[in-house]
């Protein structure tokens, strides 16, 4: 059977595939070839014995399949080399350093893994009665407890899945307590450096979104919040705001913006993506914070994405908890108590409704748990220190070669630097991006925050070690005097080792293939014939 060709590049000429670079780390790309499952399984075989099945009545009516399952089958042994190679063609941080901006890809302790996995985490059901998941219960309880103390809240929603959905948490919150007083702000402030969750959560709810200016050196403007505020007086319902900032600096200005937001009778929302970095350091609501989400699966452990459910638990300050949806845990004197419908709630709490069916995502909140009792307070302290100090480092190994759109100060967990140090070298952002592949590291995130042209944001996290740290310094040093150099082979039609060539990403995403169909049958001329 052909190859398929659907969604790979055409062929480039051949001056570009001529180039074949010695690497400067001696890495050599992603080395295995791998069809996709269609292209070399068999239709007619399966790899394992089933017996023909006894007569019965079907009963999908006319949803029965009328045509074969067309599923390929392949022995056990080409099963799993197939799964193998593919696993070594993707990226992981179990493989290398994974420096995305932003998105906290740590190392996930094996610890955590065999947690969630023992018998009464790993195989219970949500519609189990509540007697046979006492455990889980108390789990859960106990986590929200590390999650109060650790952030100086009141109250926490465990039940959101990921950082977008506590977003929503959050905000509704607001608007459940806005309506309690009987108010109904209509606008919502959102500093230009936001994540675009941000503003997309207030427009779903119904707010105006109103963009608060950033300073030239990429914190947000207090007076551009303050007359905002006063422009729009009695119709704010709150600030979306991430601290540390998506330009990976702590708003010094934090505690003065939480006091304007309050005295105009709004809330201060925090976006919680980068609490890693202030752990044990900070605690939000200190900061004059009234609702942050917390991205389980990012600051306690699972890399982000994490190949599976995320985890979003939202915290609450006291003018907000009694509006925690349901469902959530009430303490009493006979332990945790599960409260799962407004029929079940007491005087003082008005839950807004309810995100989602169940509590929340029990594996992330096992592994969530695991990493914070077995690093304990001064360890998830350090943990932030080392995030602080390792983004540092790398700032201050690159800054001589590339540019910070910020100056030389101090960033927090990741440093942020734009693509002038590119000018006319005839290397873009993108070309230098995909020349890291070749060297066998992930992209660093690119083009984001919007705030930088060309941005570059790089987080290499706790995880990393001095000696990781200096050979990712010592290749991107490397790539750069190469690009200052000219070297342009090097860049232009990168990556030139990995799997695929580069790809029009573009037409990838808003052209998907996704189903493979078989290639037409090649036409055999009389002259190919003889």
């Amino acid at each position: 059977m052909s190859m398929n060709t659907q969604g790979r590049p055409t062929d480039v000429g051949e001056a570009e595939t001529s180039y074949r670079p010695k690497t400067f780390t001696g890495n050599r790309g992603l080395d295995m070839e791998e069809p996709l499952i269609f292209e070399f399984g068999h239709f007619d075989t399966m790899g394992v014995d089933l017996d023909e099945p006894e007569d019965f009545a079907p009963e999908l009516g006319s949803h029965a399949r009328a045509a074969e399952l067309e599923l390929p089958g392949l022995a056990e042994p080409e099963a799993m080399r197939h799964y193998v190679r593919l696993s070594r063609n993707n990226y992981a941080i179990d493989s290398g350093l994974y420096p995305l901006g932003s998105c906290t890809m740590k190392h996930n302790p094996r610890l955590n893994e065999k947690m969630a996995r023992l018998p009464g985490f790993g195989d219970i059901h949500p519609l189990q009665p509540l007697s046979t998941v006492q455990g889980a219960v108390e789990l859960i309880d106990d986590l929200a407890r590390w999650l109060m103390v650790s952030t100086g809240t009141s109250a926490v929603a465990m039940s959101p899945k990921a950082g977008a959905h506590g977003e929503l948490c959050g905000m509704m919150a607001i608007k459940a307590a806005h309506k309690a007083a009987d108010r109904n702000p209509t606008m919502v402030l959102v500093p230009e450096s936001a994540h675009g969750t941000n503003p997309a959560t207030a427009a779903l709810l119904g707010y105006k979104v109103v963009s608060i200016d950033a300073k030239d050196d990429g914190t947000v403007d207090l007076a551009s919040v303050k007359a905002t505020i006063a422009e729009h007086a009695g119709n704010v319902a709150a600030i979306m705001l991430t601290n540390p900032n998506t330009c990976g600096l702590f708003e010094r200005e934090i505690i003065e913006i939480a006091d304007a937001v309050h005295a105009a009778d709004a809330y201060f929302y925090c976006d919680g993506a980068n609490f890693n970095a202030i752990v044990g350091k900070a605690r939000p609501g200190d900061l004059g914070v009234d609702a942050m989400h917390i991205n389980l699966h990012k600051t306690f452990s699972t890399p982000h994405g994490g190949g599976g459910p995320g985890s979003g638990p939202v915290v609450l300050s006291e003018r907000l908890a009694p509006f925690a949806p349901l469902p959530f845990i009430r303490k009493t004197d006979d332990g945790p108590v599960l409260v799962e419908t407004e029929a079940d709630t007491i005087e003082g709490e008005q839950p807004f409704g309810r995100m989602t069916a169940f509590h929340g995502q029990m594996g992330m909140f096992v592994r969530a748990l695991a990493y914070m009792m077995s690093h304990g307070s001064d360890g998830l302290k350090q943990a932030s220190e080392d995030a602080v100090l390792n983004a540092n480092y790398v700032r201050v190994g690159l800054q001589d070669l590339m540019s910070l759109p910020f100056g030389e100060r101090p960033c927090m967990h990741e440093v942020l630097f734009d693509d002038s140090f590119l000018k006319d070298t005839g290397v873009t952002t993108l070309d230098f991006a995909k020349a890291m592949i070749d060297e066998g590291y992930h992209p660093m995130t690119m083009y984001f925050p919007l705030v930088v042209h060309g941005a570059m944001l790089i987080e290499p996290t706790e995880s990393e070690s001095r000696a990781a740290l200096d050979l990712f310094i010592a290749t991107m040093r490397d790539l750069v005097m190469s690009a200052q150099r000219k070297e342009t082979d090097r860049f232009s039609g990168a990556p030139y080792l990995a799997p695929r060539r580069r790809l029009d990403e573009t037409t990838a995403a808003r052209k998907p293939v996704l189903k493979w169909t078989p290639p037409a049958p090649a036409e055999v001329t009389p002259a190919a014939a003889e």
